[in-house]
């Protein structure tokens, strides 16, 4: 595990109760034009906010709309690990989506941080 330089966020994800209100702030607000992803996971609103870092959109039965960052790690079981020593809650443990693995913790604070590992990333690494 290299903790020598940072990890870069790779991906924000909406979560909310207003999929289509949200889509047309981000839209008309931004510039970030919506795309509707249908895989057999379900659909996804997809966005374009540039820059490298992908973005979008998940309606969920949620209280109050949250962005949740997804930063990149070498090893997703390892950081999930090392956040619970740290005192994070584990509120999703590693597991596998079509293209790489993924966690969710929570700071003790509260503040919420999506793991993640690229399917590309384990296979350059371990070749």
């Amino acid at each position: 595990m290299n903790f020598s330089r940072p990890n870069p966020v790779v991906h924000l994800e909406l979560h909310t109760g207003d999929r289509s209100g949200a889509s047309a702030v981000c839209a008309e607000l931004l510039g970030w034009r919506p795309e509707r992803i249908v895989s057999r996971y379900g659909s996804y609103l997809a966005l374009d906010a540039g820059a490298g870092v992908g973005a979008g959109i998940v309606e969920c039965d949620t209280e109050r709309s949250l962005w949740l960052p997804y930063v990149e790690v070498s090893d997703v079981v390892a950081l999930t690990d090392r956040a619970r020593r740290l005192g994070a809650n584990v509120l999703l443990a590693p597991r596998e989506g079509p293209a790489g693995w993924r966690s969710v913790v929570a700071t003790p604070a509260g503040g919420e941080i999506a793991l993640w590992q690229s399917k590309s990333c384990r296979t350059e690494e371990t070749s």
